[in-house]
């Protein structure tokens, strides 16, 4: 029975990778969902079989190592981004649009990888961080003038950071004596596989460190946990909104424990330390590279994603269309900054009004925080949901596990004809999704309590 589901999961899994359209909707659900039952069914009957559903996950990446991305193209900035560090340019100063039309693009494949992006890419200066620059410069040095070189080099990072996250994962689960099969709703997920690992979102990186530093500070070793987590910010700046909440876990007594044990919590002079190291980090990985244009480009590029975008969102498009009958006009930009404000007051509240003095709280706070982040963004592209997906694997909640799956659905707005959302699609997505979380959430004990 499992060699069957093995062998078809191989079949959709290079079906998916090697013969398929983004506008091909039907195909594309179609064998999402083929894979996401036949992957589900595996782990139900092998999850005793630690390490031969390690094995099978690794056999999956590997399936698409030499598949070209065919459900996004950022793939194409990755690598120009790459080779111009490895011609001797600061990426962050030149825009691509520039370049090519004064003819000047240092690199090789300037125009493929021009075109390849597209040109809202194109336009805009670079927003990936310098850790993240520095895999793509990795991949710019070794590949020389293959794109599909590149491709495959950077698919092996991220498949190694996966073999990271089972590593990690695995110990942490464990420590909290939670079944070490969980992993794999992380693993062998298709959502994980086909968007990190198929389409080369570097958000599986970031959930690498993120993952080793919790297990670092669930370990109590935080100076090697803030000086990861500072890590995971270099690579993704997103991160970043977890630090307030670690207060609790740092600060508050812990529960239904002795005294000897409470007496080890790490105190207000380790956070301190905790957040001033990661300050340190950050600062220092970007220090190479910062200048008073880099600042500005970086920053305008930042505010973009907030202010100019909008894709697969919820609450946003509820306001948007109040914008429309009230103003006549998209109100994005008032919008896009007043959202991330609501996002800060939740993230506080999680932070200081509910005492996050264990592990599982703090988790679960952090899920919670980054769900708020998500529900009140005016982009959410599928690969977003790694970091939750992941988090959810150390608390009760499998909303998570739902959204992965409905998220396919986002993709109907890539038809043949051009980029075109279906609002109701967006719709019976948000509306499945909202609807487990909130049945998880008041199908058991308040917000405060758990």
């Amino acid at each position: 029975m499992s060699l069957l589901l093995i062998v078809s999961s191989a079949a959709f899994y290079v079906a998916f990778a090697y013969d398929l359209e983004r506008s091909d909707l039907i195909k594309l659900i179609g064998l999402y969902s083929g894979v996401f039952y036949l992957s589900w069914k595996l782990y139900k009957i092998e999850k005793v079989n630690f390490w031969f559903l390690a094995g099978v996950a690794l056999l999956f990446r590997l399936l698409f190592i030499g598949a070209i991305p065919n459900l996004s193209q950022d793939f194409y900035r990755f690598i120009w981004d790459g080779r111009m560090i490895a011609a001797g340019f600061n990426p962050y100063l030149y825009l691509p649009e520039n370049l090519i039309e004064l003819g000047t693009a240092p690199i090789a494949q300037a125009k493929e990888l021009f075109d390849g992006m597209g040109a809202l890419s194109a336009s805009h200066f670079t927003n990936y961080p310098p850790l993240n620059q520095l895999l793509f410069a990795i991949a710019g040095i070794l590949s020389g003038k293959s794109i599909i070189g590149a491709v495959v080099i950077l698919r092996m990072i991220i498949i190694l950071a996966d073999i990271g996250v089972l590593y990690f994962g695995r110990k942490l689960l464990i420590n909290l004596k939670l079944p070490e099969s969980r992993i794999f709703l992380y693993l062998l997920n298709p959502f994980i596989i086909i968007e990190v690992t198929g389409n080369l979102h570097f958000e599986g990186v970031m959930v690498f460190f993120l993952v080793w530093s919790l297990y670092l500070l669930q370990q109590k070793k935080w100076i090697g946990s803030a000086i990861i987590f500072a890590c995971s910010v270099l690579l993704k700046l997103v991160p970043l909104m977890f630090l307030p909440v670690f207060f609790g876990y740092f600060i508050y007594k812990r529960e239904n424990i002795n005294d000897a044990e409470n007496e080890s919590k790490l105190g207000f002079a380790k956070l301190l330390g905790f957040y001033l190291i990661i300050g340190i980090t950050v600062v220092m990985g970007f220090l190479p590279i910062l200048s008073s244009v880099f600042i500005e480009n970086f920053m305008t590029s930042i505010s973009l994603w907030f202010q100019k975008f909008e894709f697969n969102a919820s609450f946003y498009y509820i306001v948007r269309w109040v914008g429309f009958q009230s103003r006549g006009y998209n109100i994005i930009e008032t919008a896009g900054k007043a959202l991330p404000l609501v996002t800060i007051g939740i993230l506080a509240g999680l932070s200081f009004f509910r005492k996050n003095n264990s592990f599982e709280k703090l988790v679960t706070a952090m899920l919670f925080g980054f769900t708020a982040y998500l529900f009140l963004s005016t982009t959410v592209h599928p690969w977003y949901l790694a970091i939750p997906l992941m988090l959810s694997l150390f608390t009760t909640y499998k909303y998570l596990m739902v959204w992965s799956f409905v998220v396919i659905l986002s993709y109907a707005a890539y038809t043949s004809d051009g980029f075109q959302e279906n609002l109701w699609l967006v719709a019976l997505e948000y509306i499945i999704v909202i609807g487990v979380f909130i049945k998880e959430l008041f199908g058991r004990k308040t917000l405060l309590q758990l």
